[in-house]
């Protein structure tokens, strides 16, 4: 199952391991089962400390592997074939239940130890998903430190009739106790918030939210953990000057995208590993990273008695900093059309590569004719039934040598001129969409079970409406070449801002910009009095 090179190297990995684990497998006669099999056998003979057991009553789902510690009797299933993405949570599980040290605070030990209860997590994925690793990660470290939490990692392509049952329609998709607990990206931190609320514990948050307000006041405080806030970080923080960085996910967009072809210096890489360079690149300098918070609110210096720029968190917290750099990043664009919302993570997705995987054999749209969509279409025509191409312009805007593949796929229909009007269901799933062809203003029904939409980005700028700061029509940020908004001592960078040309590495560039003229500002103005 595992080439040499693999085998060699996760031998390496399992001489890590301190404590007897075991393989326990509940199998079918399925060809998966076959490849699942030979995996563990594979994984066995590479370390003695490693034993399969199979056992057809430890699941009632096959053909499932469960990473199990004899001694703590915590476990860990993995439904389906971890291998793609989530080979690295297999190695990740085999680790932890062996008893190799977690890369994870004392006092976040000591929490997931202290739950009590029992959890049964559920984790639909599908292996070209590169988010679902860091949820399975996440839940798979709880499990092997607690054994009241179980966890599962299902293979959404390999149980199909699960997923139609359970109406499974985007991934990540996490149950607890076979209910719906979260979708999409989520973290281990988050994951402990929602568990505390769901079990009526509030003092975590209330907790969180007093430390972070006891906090000193920053020269340079960064809101926002992508290309351009990383810079932006970096750049401040080799100026020997105080730097915080708010963040409510490292990598922002980039941790959406799957192939990187472009970033200089780098022939290819994957958006996930490029966000986790980034924040280790941070890690290395004396930045105070605070993770999954959100800003809501920017009081500037002028309207402050303290004379510091106040940033407000959704956690009810507040920020004090002499400067502030703006780097929130952009989402994808919605249609904003009747059904939309109502069938999002239900058949509207945003995510070919995460959740395409959940519609083979099937019938989808894709929403947009520039690069993104027209990549989307190419790379769902290999899974699914067919895919229909619905463009608004006349002309499509994909780089040509997108088109000509897309064109020479048997699979792929290309509409133009058609703006789509309303999506339709049963009431769980997507059935149907509407859209009107604006060459006849006729309105036509196509029946399908998907829709992507891919029809560029938005800013993340709605929190600064009442700010002060000038915003484009478009919702962006307006910066001077120095980076500067239209508020002293406020500075912002990469897709937020009006700045051209949405590019990975267009955003550093920005965010080293921004953070250099935040410098120069603070040397050029005076510290507050307090």
């Amino acid at each position: 199952m595992l080439d040499q090179a693999m085998k060699d190297q996760l031998k390496a990995y399992l001489e890590n391991l301190k404590t007897d684990v075991h393989l326990v497998l509940s199998l079918d006669d399925s060809d998966t089962s076959n490849k699942l099999q030979a995996l563990a056998n594979d994984i066995a003979s590479l370390n003695d400390k490693v034993k399969v057991i199979e056992d057809q009553s430890a699941s009632a789902r096959k053909p499932i592997m469960q990473v199990v510690n004899p001694t703590k009797k915590t476990a860990i299933g993995f439904a389906g074939l971890p291998m793609g993405h989530e080979f690295t949570s297999l190695v990740l599980a085999l680790l932890h239940s062996g008893g190799h040290p977690m890369k994870l605070e004392a006092d976040v030990i000591e929490q997931i130890a202290n739950l009590d209860g029992d959890m049964d997590f559920e984790v639909f994925i599908s292996l070209s998903c590169q988010n679902c690793p860091d949820v399975v990660q996440a839940l798979n470290m709880m499990a092997a430190i607690n054994p009241k939490i179980k966890t599962t990692m299902i293979d959404g392509a390999a149980f199909q009739d699960e997923v139609a049952e359970r109406n499974i329609m985007a991934v990540p998709s996490v149950l607890l106790n076979g209910e719906i607990f979260t979708q999409g990206r989520i973290s281990l931190t988050e994951i402990l918030k929602k568990v505390a609320l769901k079990f009526g514990d509030s003092g975590a948050a209330k907790k969180e939210a007093t430390a972070l307000n006891e906090k000193a006041p920053y020269e340079v405080l960064v809101v926002g953990g992508g290309p351009a806030g990383a810079s932006a970080a970096i750049y401040a923080a080799r100026k020997g000057i105080r730097t915080g960085i708010i963040a409510d996910r490292f990598g922002g967009q980039v941790m959406d995208t799957m192939s990187i072809e472009n970033f200089i210096s780098v022939k290819e890489t994957e958006g996930p590993k490029l966000a986790a360079a980034l924040e280790e690149h941070v890690k290395e300098y004396n930045v105070d990273i605070m993770s999954e918070q959100k800003a809501d609110n920017i009081v500037d210096a002028e309207k402050t008695e303290d004379g510091y720029i106040h940033v407000h968190l959704e956690s009810g917290a507040t920020l004090k900093s002499r400067s502030v750099i703006l780097s929130t990043g952009a989402r994808w664009r919605e249609m904003n059309v009747p059904g939309e919302q109502e069938y999002r993570n239900k058949g509207v997705a945003y995510c070919p590569h995460c959740d395409g995987p959940l519609f083979k054999g099937k019938r989808v749209a894709v929403i947009g004719g520039g690069n993104s969509g027209i990549e989307a279409a190419i790379d769902l025509a290999g899974l699914v039934e067919h895919v229909t191409v619905l463009e608004f312009a006349d002309t499509l805007r994909a780089d040509q040598v997108l088109v000509n593949k897309a064109q020479s796929m048997g699979n792929i229909e290309i509409i133009k001129e058609a703006l789509t009007t309303e999506v339709i269901g049963d009431g769980t799933r997507v059935t149907a969409l509407n859209y009107k062809d604006r060459a006849t203003d006729e309105i036509k029904t196509i029946e399908l079970a998907g829709i992507f939409v891919q029809i560029g980005l938005v800013p993340n700028s709605e929190f600064l409406k009442d700010s002060g700061i000038e915003l484009s029509p478009r919702g962006e940020i307006e910066v001077s070449a120095k980076g500067e908004t239209s508020l002293p001592g406020i500075f912002a960078a990469g897709d937020v801002t009006t700045v051209p040309y949405k590019q990975i590495i267009i955003a550093m560039g920005e965010g080293s910009k921004a953070s250099l003229g935040a410098f120069d500002y603070l040397i050029r103005n005076s510290t507050p009095k307090k």
